[in-house]
């Protein structure tokens, strides 16, 4: 994020006291105390072929684990959800359970207010990591080594269940620090106290991964040597480049990338010195851009606006995270376009066309409207950087199999660099734990 200068007046820190902003930045959803607990678990109906545990990217017996809530065993039920998801705890916090398994709760759809699956995931995996225990234990070393470049979700979660396997793993990431998207890409108020980086340290309690940082592939690793030192590898990358708004002006002072915003949100040790604008316009439709529309009037912005292009219903944030925005006083506006930034070197205004779409394509209907603005963040999606020139791609993404293996003998990937996925922390996990699945098999002679 750029820094407050005589080119962006607007843009400046201080702008609430800390005691407002820690108020602001509060746990979003507070912790559930265990009577609480055990009540929310008492509303579940404890489904035959229950629709949440279709509707969870990792397959978590949710009913199980709420059994075991309702009967006194947190701790269980934290063994039941970690076997299926070794970042409980962060997907509890972070995940879209009101668009996933509480979505298809049957409490929902009889209710209209679904059990709080989430919630109580938090209650059962925070009971576990409360208490510093580690419900997995590492098996035999198998002799095997593997490089997992990424210590994101995907990274953390291949890398477990393949130490747990009993192979040697090395955890690389180009960052000064482990957790990838939970570390840097969450909203603060979404996982408060430091929790992500608790959660790496607590996971790596398994045993047998070692972590080295400030590695990146293609310029500190590159693929060909960490094929010729290891037995396999998994890439789980991430996506790094941020896209284009592809309209004029969009390098004037105070335009900027979402992500970034938000990663130096994250790492602030004093939010006090956090400059953000007066008039802040977000472009895009997803978490990103809700998170850091939110994360700005939660620092002190007047003024906050999402522009999308598409209707507010195709918006990728679901409508939980689109109502949390506006009961934070951020307006949203649907089917507009960037056109232009102006200003005087830095950013004054904000041009928009409006749009319509007829089966799915977008066409600019030459209205055009502008929207005051010191500061403009691009949450219009990322792309794929640094991938190895060997490796096949599927669209801009690494082609892979089902079970996470690339076009290259011995290489996997998954997480958001590789295709299928949805780009949720929650499926980062399962594509990272089926490749180590996958892994263990080819190395162990299953293939």
């Amino acid at each position: 994020m750029p820094d407050a200068t005589p080119m962006t007046p607007g843009i400046t820190s201080g702008r609430l006291s800390a005691e407002t902003l820690s108020e602001n930045f509060d746990d979003l959803h507070p912790a559930y105390a265990p009577h609480e607990a055990a009540v929310a678990a008492d509303r579940c109906y404890f489904c035959h072929d229950a629709p949440c545990i279709t509707a969870c990217p990792t397959d978590i017996d949710i009913p199980l684990f709420i059994r075991q809530i309702q009967t006194g065993t947190p701790e269980a039920a934290a063994k039941t959800i970690l076997t299926q998801n070794i970042l409980g705890g962060m997907c509890a916090r972070v995940c879209p359970t009101e668009t996933l398994c509480e979505e298809a709760c049957v409490r929902e759809a009889a209710e209209g207010k679904p059990v709080e699956i989430g919630r109580l995931q938090r209650f059962a995996t925070d009971t576990l990591m409360d208490a510093g225990k580690h419900p997995f234990s590492r098996a035999a070393s198998t002799g095997k080594s593997v490089a997992v470049v990424g210590a994101g979700p995907a990274g953390l979660s291949c890398a477990h269940r393949l130490a747990m396997h009993g192979h040697d793993v090395v955890l690389f990431d180009a960052r000064p620090k482990a957790g990838g998207l939970n570390e840097f890409g969450i909203a603060a108020y979404k996982s408060t106290d430091d929790f992500a980086a608790q959660e790496v340290d607590w996971l790596l309690k398994i045993g047998g991964i070692t972590v080295e940082m400030g590695q990146r592939l293609g310029q500190d690793l590159s693929l060909d040597e960490l094929q010729n030192e290891y037995d396999a590898v998994f890439l789980g990358i991430g996506l790094s480049g941020v896209n284009s708004l592809r309209a004029a002006g969009e390098e004037r002072e105070g335009v900027s990338d979402a992500v970034s915003f938000i990663a130096d949100l994250r790492q602030a040790s004093n939010l006090t010195a956090l400059p953000v604008g007066r008039d802040v316009v977000v472009i895009g439709g997803g978490m990103t851009a809700v998170d850091a529309a939110v994360q700005s009037k939660l620092l002190g912005a007047e003024n906050v606006t999402i522009v999308y292009r598409r209707g507010q219903d195709q918006m990728g944030a679901s409508r939980f995270e689109q109502d949390l925005a506006t009961s934070k006083g951020v307006r949203i506006i649907a089917n507009a376009q960037p056109v232009a930034v102006h200003g005087n070197g830095a950013v004054a205004e904000a041009e928009f066309e409006y749009t319509t779409s007829n089966d799915d394509k977008l066409k600019g209907t030459g209205e055009t409207f502008r929207l005051k603005a010191d500061q403009v963040f691009k949450a219009i999606g990322q792309t794929l950087e640094g991938a190895p020139e060997m490796l096949d791609l599927d669209g801009r993404k690494i082609a892979v199999s089902a079970a996470g293996a690339t076009s290259v003998k011995g290489v996997w990937a998954g997480g958001d660099c590789a295709s299928g996925g949805d780009d949720l922390t929650v499926t980062a996990v399962a594509e990272g734990r089926d490749a180590a699945e996958d892994i263990h098999s080819t190395l162990m002679g299953g293939k």
